[in-house]
């Protein structure tokens, strides 16, 4: 699968680590999920841009830590995360920067994927996936 990246922020750094990270989360998805897209793209933004999109798209006037946007056919979608967001959402969880967004990833690509967690088996089952991917890429908490 072709992974667009977008670095649409400047708050926190995006080194080649950072883009290994959501290459290999990616594809770990892809695999554990039989992903027949040939292409996703991923932006990575602050609270102010994601805000924006919440505000637009949720109607909710506040930022977010991850947006999906699904498509049908040869792409996926599209998937926004807030560095900004995640980096405070790490600290205050006592995790890495790339467990959070690992996680992000993941959950981005289940949406993308049709998982949701309005209900509560689903949440179960869509938790239980994304612990999954993380455990396989030792982004363990």
């Amino acid at each position: 699968m072709e992974i667009q990246i977008n670095n649409l922020q400047e708050k926190i750094d995006v080194n080649n680590g950072v883009i290994d990270l959501v290459n290999e989360v990616v594809k770990e998805v892809e695999s554990s999920e039989g992903v027949k897209a040939r292409e996703v793209s991923i932006a990575l933004v602050d609270n102010e841009y994601i805000k924006e999109l919440n505000a637009k798209y949720r109607e909710l006037d506040e930022p977010t830590d991850v947006l999906s946007f699904p498509l049908n056919g040869e792409m996926l979608g599209d998937i926004i995360i807030s560095l900004e967001r995640a980096k405070s959402q790490a600290n205050n969880y006592n995790h890495s920067l790339d467990r959070e967004v690992g996680f992000l990833i993941v959950h981005g690509m289940l949406h993308l994927l049709g998982y949701d967690h309005k209900e509560e088996e689903a949440k179960k089952e869509m938790r239980k996936k994304e612990e999954e991917v993380l455990n396989k890429l030792d982004l363990e908490r």
